[in-house]
């Protein structure tokens, strides 16, 4: 019998085999990134692994058809690359730029399973190559939550990253080759060095207030660099909350309660995903990291939108929004844009 995932949602087959573990793109600095030179029916990137955007200009990426400027920018995880859409032409940037902002370009700068850091660095590594920019849109803020249910020994001095824990036992395993009889020649072991995987699985999960304390200090971090780039060029920095499906809504769609449902029952981490997310999963976990991320947003001087309550506003319990908890149907997707774009007086 085939999959709700497959039957409901096919674009999901694609997206599966460009996230494939087994074909990681390995990248200095960043850890990892995006399948450079990708091509499919449903997403397609440039030569350095940026997905096209689609707009009243014809298409757009990195290496590719992009005016001299000036350009907008549209900056996060994978909600912003688009996993979900069934084409370029239907992500979060592509709308924007066809329909409800197209005055100037928009160009799709996100990594699937990114961070804040990772999300600054891939500018930092990039920049030289970009046209004037005018506006910077982050969508972002939901993996550094995630994140930090990981163990405390993951996190390291930047906040941990996803698949962290293959990272540090492999480079245990390095230095363990390395290292000789007797003291340790460079003095005190590192801090990241964690424990086994027993003592991994017992170790408990924060509470709320410290995720969110936690995860709005990276953020605050991490913001700071942005305004400090987009400074040089007088660009215009807004951050968005990602939003999760249940700080949408408490009642899914019928064909969201379908794929959940499946979900949870197919997760790799071997728990529902409901398990997983612990207190984050909740309309009022949302809503406190909103008011977190706000006040970082205003001491930084930077615009703040959560649009997951106007999302709900603006839709019924029978529109399907959501491919999974956390990614879009192209509706939702044409939905944020739409918000988005009236919020932040974007034309």
């Amino acid at each position: 019998m085939k999959l709700h995932r497959y039957r409901l949602t096919p674009q999901m087959e694609q997206y599966d085999d460009f996230d494939n573990r087994g074909h990681t793109r390995y990248l200095p600095y960043l850890m990892y990134f995006n399948h450079a030179d990708y091509r499919s029916d449903v997403l397609n990137t440039d030569r350095f692994g940026f997905r096209f955007t689609h707009g009243t200009g014809g298409r757009a990426a990195l290496d590719g058809d992009v005016a001299r400027g000036p350009v907008r920018l549209f900056v996060g995880s994978s909600v912003a690359l688009g996993i979900g859409a069934t084409s370029d032409a239907t992500t979060i940037p592509s709308y924007l730029w066809s329909r409800y902002a197209p005055s100037t370009p928009w160009l799709n700068f996100s990594g699937r399973s990114f961070n804040s850091v990772q999300e600054l660095i891939l500018m930092l590594l990039y920049r030289h190559l970009l046209p004037r920019v005018e506006e910077i849109v982050i969508l972002s803020g939901v993996n550094n939550l995630l994140l930090g249910r990981l163990p405390e020994w993951q996190h390291g001095d930047h906040g941990a990253f996803f698949y962290c824990n293959e990272y540090y036992e492999l480079m245990e395993q390095l230095r363990t080759r390395h290292r000789r009889p007797g003291r340790l020649r460079w003095g005190r072991a590192s801090r990241t060095q964690g424990p086994g995987p027993a003592a991994e699985r017992k170790s408990p999960a924060p509470d709320l207030d410290r995720l969110i304390a936690h995860a709005s200090a990276l953020t605050e971090r991490h913001v700071g660099g942005w305004r400090g780039l987009a400074a040089a060029t007088g660009a215009r920095v807004s951050y968005v909350l990602t939003p999760l499906a249940p700080w949408v809504r408490e009642q899914p769609a019928e064909e969201e309660i379908l794929l959940f449902t499946e979900l949870d029952r197919l997760s790799n981490f071997g728990v529902p995903l409901d398990e997983m997310f612990g207190e984050i999963a909740t309309l009022d976990a949302g809503r406190r990291y909103a008011q977190a991320l706000r006040a970082v947003c205003e001491r930084q001087d930077v615009r703040f939108l959560e649009i997951a309550p106007l999302i709900a506003e603006a839709t019924t319990s029978k529109d399907w929004l959501f491919v999974d908890r956390g990614h879009f149907t192209d509706r939702g997707s044409d939905i944020f844009a739409r918000i988005l774009a009236e919020q932040l007086s974007f034309t």
